[in-house]
Protein backbone atom coordinates (compact mmCIF):
# COMPACT_ATOMS: atom_id res chain seq x y z
CA UNK A 1 0.00 0.00 0.00
CA UNK A 2 1.44 3.18 -1.06
CA UNK A 3 1.75 6.17 1.43
CA UNK A 4 -1.06 8.46 -0.12
CA UNK A 5 0.77 12.53 -1.40
CA UNK A 6 -1.84 15.29 -1.56
CA UNK A 7 -1.20 18.82 -3.29
CA UNK A 8 -1.63 21.54 -0.91
CA UNK A 9 -1.10 25.42 -2.04
CA UNK A 10 1.54 25.51 -0.18
CA UNK A 11 3.13 22.46 -1.26
CA UNK A 12 2.85 18.33 -1.24
CA UNK A 13 2.65 16.42 1.82
CA UNK A 14 2.95 12.56 2.12
CA UNK A 15 0.47 11.09 5.20
CA UNK A 16 -0.56 7.39 6.13
CA UNK A 17 -3.44 5.49 5.05
CA UNK A 18 -4.97 2.77 7.97
CA UNK A 19 -8.09 1.47 8.22
CA UNK A 20 -10.09 4.52 9.03
CA UNK A 21 -9.09 6.59 6.59
CA UNK A 22 -5.94 9.01 5.95
CA UNK A 23 -3.70 10.98 8.26
CA UNK A 24 -1.32 14.17 7.50
CA UNK A 25 0.52 14.91 10.52
CA UNK A 26 2.42 18.68 11.33
CA UNK A 27 1.42 20.87 8.25
CA UNK A 28 2.44 24.01 8.65
CA UNK A 29 -0.17 26.50 9.05
CA UNK A 30 1.93 29.69 9.43
CA UNK A 31 5.47 30.32 9.75
CA UNK A 32 7.66 29.17 13.19
CA UNK A 33 6.96 32.55 16.00
CA UNK A 34 10.33 32.15 16.90
CA UNK A 35 12.84 34.98 18.81
CA UNK A 36 10.76 38.64 17.86
CA UNK A 37 8.00 36.76 15.68
CA UNK A 38 7.07 35.19 19.20
CA UNK A 39 5.05 38.21 19.98
CA UNK A 40 4.08 39.20 16.07
CA UNK A 41 0.90 37.90 14.54
CA UNK A 42 1.24 34.89 12.63
CA UNK A 43 2.50 34.96 9.41
CA UNK A 44 1.93 33.19 5.83
CA UNK A 45 4.25 29.63 5.73
CA UNK A 46 6.48 29.66 2.74
CA UNK A 47 5.99 27.09 0.03
CA UNK A 48 8.03 24.49 -0.30
CA UNK A 49 9.42 22.25 -3.06
CA UNK A 50 9.22 18.61 -3.51
CA UNK A 51 6.88 16.51 -0.88
CA UNK A 52 7.05 17.13 2.64
CA UNK A 53 6.87 14.57 5.42
CA UNK A 54 3.46 14.31 7.28
CA UNK A 55 3.61 11.34 9.13
CA UNK A 56 5.57 12.39 12.18
CA UNK A 57 3.73 14.24 14.63
CA UNK A 58 4.76 18.74 15.10
CA UNK A 59 6.86 20.03 17.72
CA UNK A 60 4.61 21.84 20.87
CA UNK A 61 4.51 25.36 22.25
CA UNK A 62 6.68 25.86 25.22
CA UNK A 63 4.50 24.64 28.11
CA UNK A 64 5.08 23.58 31.52
CA UNK A 65 3.92 20.26 33.02
CA UNK A 66 0.76 20.11 34.63
CA UNK A 67 -0.16 17.72 38.06
CA UNK A 68 -3.20 16.38 38.81
CA UNK A 69 -1.91 14.29 41.66
CA UNK A 70 -3.39 10.84 41.64
CA UNK A 71 -4.87 11.62 38.10
CA UNK A 72 -3.14 10.59 35.07
CA UNK A 73 -4.22 13.29 33.08
CA UNK A 74 -1.08 12.80 30.53
CA UNK A 75 -4.10 11.80 27.53
CA UNK A 76 -5.57 14.98 28.03
CA UNK A 77 -2.26 17.79 28.30
CA UNK A 78 -0.14 15.29 25.87
CA UNK A 79 3.60 14.96 25.98
CA UNK A 80 4.37 18.26 27.54
CA UNK A 81 6.89 20.85 25.39
CA UNK A 82 8.15 18.76 22.78
CA UNK A 83 11.01 21.58 21.54
CA UNK A 84 11.05 22.76 18.19
CA UNK A 85 10.34 25.68 16.10
CA UNK A 86 7.83 24.39 14.04
CA UNK A 87 4.81 24.15 16.13
CA UNK A 88 2.01 26.39 14.66
CA UNK A 89 0.73 23.20 12.48
CA UNK A 90 -2.24 21.45 11.47
CA UNK A 91 -2.94 17.51 11.87
CA UNK A 92 -5.63 16.01 9.62
CA UNK A 93 -7.65 13.18 9.60
CA UNK A 94 -10.06 12.16 6.63
CA UNK A 95 -11.60 9.30 5.25
CA UNK A 96 -9.97 9.84 1.66
CA UNK A 97 -8.91 12.84 -0.30
CA UNK A 98 -11.27 12.72 -3.13
CA UNK A 99 -14.69 12.08 -3.66
CA UNK A 100 -17.91 14.33 -2.60
CA UNK A 101 -16.59 16.91 0.09
CA UNK A 102 -16.89 15.86 3.57
CA UNK A 103 -18.10 18.21 6.64
CA UNK A 104 -14.87 19.87 8.03
CA UNK A 105 -14.54 19.90 11.84
CA UNK A 106 -11.61 22.31 13.66
CA UNK A 107 -10.73 21.10 17.07
CA UNK A 108 -9.12 23.63 19.55
CA UNK A 109 -7.66 22.24 22.65
CA UNK A 110 -7.75 23.41 26.46
CA UNK A 111 -5.29 23.79 28.92
CA UNK A 112 -5.78 26.66 30.65
CA UNK A 113 -4.25 29.01 28.32
CA UNK A 114 -0.76 27.88 29.21
CA UNK A 115 -0.59 24.34 27.99
CA UNK A 116 -1.83 21.42 25.41
CA UNK A 117 -1.29 20.26 21.66
CA UNK A 118 -2.36 18.24 18.59
CA UNK A 119 -0.47 15.21 20.43
CA UNK A 120 -3.04 14.61 22.94
CA UNK A 121 -3.91 10.86 22.78
CA UNK A 122 -7.73 12.15 23.58
CA UNK A 123 -8.09 14.48 20.31
CA UNK A 124 -6.81 11.32 17.65
CA UNK A 125 -10.06 11.68 15.31
CA UNK A 126 -10.12 8.23 14.05
CA UNK A 127 -13.94 7.73 14.72
CA UNK A 128 -14.79 11.07 13.01
CA UNK A 129 -12.85 10.01 9.83
CA UNK A 130 -14.64 6.55 10.00
CA UNK A 131 -17.93 8.63 10.35
CA UNK A 132 -17.12 10.42 6.86
CA UNK A 133 -15.93 13.79 8.65
CA UNK A 134 -12.46 15.49 7.60
CA UNK A 135 -11.14 16.72 11.08
CA UNK A 136 -8.27 18.89 11.68
CA UNK A 137 -6.52 19.72 14.87
CA UNK A 138 -4.41 22.84 15.62
CA UNK A 139 -1.80 23.96 17.40
CA UNK A 140 -1.52 27.41 18.87
CA UNK A 141 0.68 29.78 21.34
CA UNK A 142 0.43 29.70 24.83
CA UNK A 143 1.50 31.18 28.03
CA UNK A 144 3.33 34.62 27.37
CA UNK A 145 4.09 34.12 23.79
CA UNK A 146 0.51 33.33 23.43
CA UNK A 147 -1.45 35.57 25.30
CA UNK A 148 0.58 38.35 28.10
CA UNK A 149 -0.65 41.77 26.82
CA UNK A 150 2.43 43.78 25.66
CA UNK A 151 3.06 47.33 24.66
CA UNK A 152 4.13 46.74 20.88
CA UNK A 153 2.39 43.61 20.25
CA UNK A 154 -0.77 42.53 19.38
CA UNK A 155 -3.34 40.90 21.82
CA UNK A 156 -4.45 37.63 21.63
CA UNK A 157 -1.94 35.82 19.55
CA UNK A 158 -2.85 32.73 20.20
CA UNK A 159 -6.62 33.47 19.05
CA UNK A 160 -4.83 34.46 15.79
CA UNK A 161 -3.13 31.49 15.08
CA UNK A 162 -6.48 29.97 15.74
CA UNK A 163 -7.61 32.28 12.72
CA UNK A 164 -5.04 31.63 10.70
CA UNK A 165 -5.28 28.24 10.94
CA UNK A 166 -9.20 28.66 10.00
CA UNK A 167 -7.98 30.49 7.17
CA UNK A 168 -5.54 27.32 5.98
CA UNK A 169 -9.06 25.66 6.46
CA UNK A 170 -10.19 27.84 4.08
CA UNK A 171 -7.45 27.94 1.56
CA UNK A 172 -6.32 24.37 1.64
CA UNK A 173 -9.07 21.34 3.33
CA UNK A 174 -10.80 20.70 -0.27
CA UNK A 175 -7.46 19.04 -1.38
CA UNK A 176 -7.68 16.39 1.37
CA UNK A 177 -12.02 15.86 0.53
CA UNK A 178 -13.30 18.74 2.89
CA UNK A 179 -16.21 21.00 2.38
CA UNK A 180 -14.12 24.84 2.78
CA UNK A 181 -18.05 26.09 3.36
CA UNK A 182 -19.09 23.50 5.86
CA UNK A 183 -16.64 23.58 8.55
CA UNK A 184 -17.63 23.55 12.15
CA UNK A 185 -14.86 24.98 14.88
CA UNK A 186 -15.32 23.00 18.27
CA UNK A 187 -13.19 23.63 21.33
CA UNK A 188 -13.18 22.19 24.86
CA UNK A 189 -12.66 24.56 28.20
CA UNK A 190 -9.36 27.05 27.19
CA UNK A 191 -10.19 26.26 23.61
CA UNK A 192 -13.74 26.52 24.09
CA UNK A 193 -13.33 29.99 25.38
CA UNK A 194 -11.46 30.59 22.25
CA UNK A 195 -14.62 29.40 19.85
CA UNK A 196 -16.36 31.65 21.94
CA UNK A 197 -14.65 34.67 21.71
CA UNK A 198 -14.17 33.80 17.65
CA UNK A 199 -17.84 33.91 17.66
CA UNK A 200 -17.50 37.66 18.66
CA UNK A 201 -14.69 38.32 16.05
CA UNK A 202 -15.28 40.08 12.72
CA UNK A 203 -11.94 38.87 11.53
CA UNK A 204 -13.71 35.31 11.95
CA UNK A 205 -16.64 36.01 9.76
CA UNK A 206 -17.03 33.60 6.67
CA UNK A 207 -14.46 30.76 7.95
CA UNK A 208 -16.24 28.77 9.89
CA UNK A 209 -20.52 27.92 9.60
CA UNK A 210 -21.43 26.12 13.10
CA UNK A 211 -19.65 26.18 16.52
CA UNK A 212 -19.19 23.82 19.62
CA UNK A 213 -18.63 24.94 23.03
CA UNK A 214 -18.15 22.87 25.59
CA UNK A 215 -16.93 23.71 28.91
CA UNK A 216 -15.92 27.12 27.84
CA UNK A 217 -17.13 30.80 28.75
CA UNK A 218 -18.80 33.43 27.04
CA UNK A 219 -17.19 35.66 29.97
CA UNK A 220 -14.13 34.41 30.24
CA UNK A 221 -12.16 37.13 28.68
CA UNK A 222 -10.08 39.52 30.80
CA UNK A 223 -10.66 43.14 30.80
CA UNK A 224 -7.60 45.05 29.76
CA UNK A 225 -7.05 46.24 33.44
CA UNK A 226 -6.76 42.92 34.64
CA UNK A 227 -4.11 41.76 31.41
CA UNK A 228 -1.99 44.60 32.69
CA UNK A 229 -2.07 43.04 36.28
CA UNK A 230 -0.38 40.00 34.66
CA UNK A 231 2.46 42.14 32.21
CA UNK A 232 3.41 43.53 35.27
CA UNK A 233 3.34 41.43 37.48
CA UNK A 234 5.57 39.21 34.62
CA UNK A 235 7.90 41.89 33.77
CA UNK A 236 8.61 42.60 37.81
CA UNK A 237 9.90 38.76 37.69
CA UNK A 238 11.72 39.41 34.99
CA UNK A 239 13.18 42.54 35.61
CA UNK A 240 12.27 44.37 31.96
CA UNK A 241 9.85 47.40 30.62
CA UNK A 242 6.73 45.20 29.54
CA UNK A 243 7.12 45.51 26.12
CA UNK A 244 7.66 42.87 23.50
CA UNK A 245 10.52 44.65 22.15
CA UNK A 246 12.18 43.42 25.68
CA UNK A 247 10.60 40.36 26.45
CA UNK A 248 11.63 39.30 22.64
CA UNK A 249 15.29 39.17 24.21
CA UNK A 250 14.36 36.42 26.79
CA UNK A 251 14.29 32.71 26.13
CA UNK A 252 10.97 30.60 26.39
CA UNK A 253 12.91 28.31 29.37
CA UNK A 254 12.76 31.58 31.26
CA UNK A 255 9.15 32.82 30.56
CA UNK A 256 7.79 28.95 31.80
CA UNK A 257 10.30 29.27 34.78
CA UNK A 258 8.53 32.37 35.92
CA UNK A 259 5.05 31.16 35.15
CA UNK A 260 4.58 29.97 39.19
CA UNK A 261 4.94 34.18 40.16
CA UNK A 262 2.14 34.54 38.00
CA UNK A 263 0.07 31.88 39.65
CA UNK A 264 -2.88 33.35 42.27
CA UNK A 265 -3.02 36.80 41.20
CA UNK A 266 -5.73 38.94 42.39
CA UNK A 267 -7.33 39.77 39.23
CA UNK A 268 -10.38 40.80 40.62
CA UNK A 269 -11.35 44.77 40.20
CA UNK A 270 -14.07 47.30 41.07
CA UNK A 271 -15.83 46.17 37.79
CA UNK A 272 -15.41 42.44 37.09
CA UNK A 273 -14.61 39.39 39.31
CA UNK A 274 -11.60 36.88 37.88
CA UNK A 275 -13.62 34.81 35.42
CA UNK A 276 -10.99 31.95 36.27
CA UNK A 277 -10.96 32.40 39.73
CA UNK A 278 -7.18 32.14 40.25
CA UNK A 279 -6.44 28.82 37.84
CA UNK A 280 -5.15 30.38 35.32
CA UNK A 281 -3.07 33.99 34.49
CA UNK A 282 -3.88 33.95 30.51
CA UNK A 283 -6.70 34.16 28.82
CA UNK A 284 -8.01 36.23 25.92
CA UNK A 285 -7.92 39.93 26.25
CA UNK A 286 -11.30 41.91 25.46
CA UNK A 287 -12.91 45.23 26.02
CA UNK A 288 -16.22 43.52 25.87
CA UNK A 289 -17.57 39.49 27.08
CA UNK A 290 -17.83 37.57 23.97
CA UNK A 291 -21.59 37.39 25.56
CA UNK A 292 -21.86 40.84 25.08
CA UNK A 293 -20.87 41.55 21.69
CA UNK A 294 -21.70 39.04 19.79
CA UNK A 295 -23.90 41.07 17.53
CA UNK A 296 -20.24 42.59 16.45
CA UNK A 297 -18.86 39.22 14.89
CA UNK A 298 -19.44 36.25 12.62
CA UNK A 299 -22.30 34.66 14.72
CA UNK A 300 -25.41 36.29 12.91
CA UNK A 301 -26.02 32.81 11.57
CA UNK A 302 -23.77 30.71 13.01
CA UNK A 303 -25.33 27.27 14.82
CA UNK A 304 -24.13 26.91 18.18
CA UNK A 305 -23.97 23.85 19.97
CA UNK A 306 -23.34 24.17 23.93
CA UNK A 307 -23.11 22.80 27.00
CA UNK A 308 -21.50 21.93 30.61
CA UNK A 309 -20.61 18.89 32.57
CA UNK A 310 -22.86 18.79 35.61
CA UNK A 311 -20.12 18.42 38.25
CA UNK A 312 -17.22 20.72 36.41
CA UNK A 313 -15.34 21.71 39.27
CA UNK A 314 -14.85 18.34 40.99
CA UNK A 315 -11.25 17.83 38.37
CA UNK A 316 -9.66 20.86 40.56
CA UNK A 317 -10.67 19.52 43.93
CA UNK A 318 -10.62 15.88 43.96
CA UNK A 319 -7.34 14.27 42.46
CA UNK A 320 -5.70 16.40 44.87
CA UNK A 321 -8.10 15.22 47.71
CA UNK A 322 -9.61 19.14 48.91
CA UNK A 323 -13.61 17.22 47.73
CA UNK A 324 -16.13 19.52 48.97
CA UNK A 325 -19.33 19.44 46.91
CA UNK A 326 -20.48 23.44 47.66
CA UNK A 327 -16.90 24.37 46.72
CA UNK A 328 -16.68 22.28 43.74
CA UNK A 329 -20.20 23.27 42.41
CA UNK A 330 -18.92 27.30 42.89
CA UNK A 331 -15.97 26.75 41.14
CA UNK A 332 -18.06 25.05 38.10
CA UNK A 333 -20.33 27.59 38.18
CA UNK A 334 -17.92 30.53 38.25
CA UNK A 335 -15.53 29.21 35.65
CA UNK A 336 -18.02 27.22 33.09
CA UNK A 337 -21.61 27.30 34.22
CA UNK A 338 -22.65 31.08 34.53
CA UNK A 339 -20.53 32.12 31.35
CA UNK A 340 -22.27 29.49 29.30
CA UNK A 341 -25.33 30.38 30.37
CA UNK A 342 -25.03 34.00 29.21
CA UNK A 343 -23.41 32.48 25.87
CA UNK A 344 -26.67 30.28 25.24
CA UNK A 345 -28.83 33.13 25.84
CA UNK A 346 -27.14 35.87 24.02
CA UNK A 347 -26.63 33.46 20.72
CA UNK A 348 -30.58 32.70 20.96
CA UNK A 349 -31.26 36.62 21.12
CA UNK A 350 -29.44 37.64 18.60
CA UNK A 351 -27.94 34.79 16.26
CA UNK A 352 -30.16 33.66 13.27
CA UNK A 353 -28.53 30.76 13.89
CA UNK A 354 -29.78 27.58 15.93
CA UNK A 355 -28.61 27.30 19.53
CA UNK A 356 -28.45 23.78 20.74
CA UNK A 357 -27.77 23.56 24.57
CA UNK A 358 -26.58 20.18 26.28
CA UNK A 359 -25.45 18.73 29.64
CA UNK A 360 -23.28 16.04 30.27
CA UNK A 361 -23.54 13.74 33.41
CA UNK A 362 -21.95 10.50 32.96
CA UNK A 363 -20.03 10.18 36.71
CA UNK A 364 -16.77 8.68 36.13
CA UNK A 365 -15.57 6.35 38.77
CA UNK A 366 -11.98 7.47 38.78
CA UNK A 367 -10.66 7.96 42.65
CA UNK A 368 -13.00 5.73 44.21
CA UNK A 369 -15.63 7.48 42.24
CA UNK A 370 -15.57 11.09 43.74
CA UNK A 371 -14.22 12.64 40.40
CA UNK A 372 -18.01 12.42 38.80
CA UNK A 373 -19.26 14.42 35.70
CA UNK A 374 -16.07 16.53 35.89
CA UNK A 375 -13.87 18.81 33.47
CA UNK A 376 -12.74 16.82 30.29
CA UNK A 377 -15.13 13.85 31.23
CA UNK A 378 -16.82 14.12 28.39
CA UNK A 379 -14.10 14.00 25.52
CA UNK A 380 -13.16 10.68 25.60
CA UNK A 381 -17.22 9.93 24.19
CA UNK A 382 -17.02 13.07 22.02
CA UNK A 383 -14.14 11.09 20.06
CA UNK A 384 -15.64 8.10 20.64
CA UNK A 385 -12.30 6.79 22.58
CA UNK A 386 -14.09 5.74 26.07
CA UNK A 387 -13.13 2.19 25.53
CA UNK A 388 -9.38 2.87 25.16
CA UNK A 389 -7.41 1.22 28.39
CA UNK A 390 -5.36 4.62 28.79
CA UNK A 391 -8.92 6.02 29.86
CA UNK A 392 -9.29 2.98 32.30
CA UNK A 393 -7.51 1.55 35.40
CA UNK A 394 -6.54 3.03 38.66
CA UNK A 395 -5.18 6.58 37.42
CA UNK A 396 -7.37 6.98 34.45
CA UNK A 397 -9.75 9.43 33.46
CA UNK A 398 -13.02 7.32 33.51
CA UNK A 399 -11.80 4.84 36.43
CA UNK A 400 -11.62 1.22 36.47
CA UNK A 401 -15.66 0.58 35.32
CA UNK A 402 -17.06 0.58 31.48
CA UNK A 403 -18.80 3.10 30.54
CA UNK A 404 -22.27 2.58 29.70
CA UNK A 405 -23.14 1.17 26.62
CA UNK A 406 -23.83 3.29 23.79
CA UNK A 407 -22.86 6.25 25.44
CA UNK A 408 -19.88 7.32 23.43
CA UNK A 409 -21.57 6.30 19.79
CA UNK A 410 -24.92 8.64 21.25
CA UNK A 411 -22.58 11.51 21.87
CA UNK A 412 -20.16 11.06 19.14
CA UNK A 413 -22.86 11.23 16.96
CA UNK A 414 -24.83 14.29 17.71
CA UNK A 415 -21.58 16.02 16.89
CA UNK A 416 -21.36 14.55 13.49
CA UNK A 417 -24.93 15.08 13.09
CA UNK A 418 -24.30 18.89 13.86
CA UNK A 419 -21.84 19.09 11.80
CA UNK A 420 -23.75 17.90 9.13
CA UNK A 421 -26.85 19.75 9.20
CA UNK A 422 -26.65 22.05 12.57
CA UNK A 423 -29.00 19.64 14.11
CA UNK A 424 -27.75 17.34 16.62
CA UNK A 425 -31.13 15.24 16.77
CA UNK A 426 -32.59 17.71 19.78
CA UNK A 427 -35.04 20.89 19.33
CA UNK A 428 -33.47 23.98 20.38
CA UNK A 429 -35.40 24.83 23.33
CA UNK A 430 -34.78 22.03 25.13
CA UNK A 431 -31.27 20.72 27.04
CA UNK A 432 -30.15 17.39 25.99
CA UNK A 433 -28.55 15.09 29.22
CA UNK A 434 -25.80 12.77 28.31
CA UNK A 435 -25.49 10.59 31.21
Amino acid sequence: MTDPIIQTPAGAVRGVRDQYGERYRAIPYAAAPVGAARFAPPTPYQVWDGVRDATQPSPTAPQPARDFGRLDMTPYFGPGWVRGDEYLTVDVRTPAAGGTPRPVMVFVHGGGFVTGSTQAPLYDGRAFARDGVVLVTLNYRVGIPGFLDLEGAPANRGLLDVIAALQWVRDSIGAFGGDPANVTVFGQSAGATLVGALLATPEAKGLFQRAIVQSGSGTGAFTPEQANRVTQAAAEALGLEPTAAAFAEISDERFLEILPKLAGLDLRTETADDPLAGLSPFSVVLAEQPADSLANGPAADVDLLIGTNLEEGNLYLVPQGNLDKVRSATLGETLFGAGTARLTEAHRRLSAGRTHAYRFGYRSTALGGKLGATHTVELPFVFDLADEPWLHGPTGLLGPDEPPAGLATRMHQAWIAFARTGDPGWATGSVQLFD
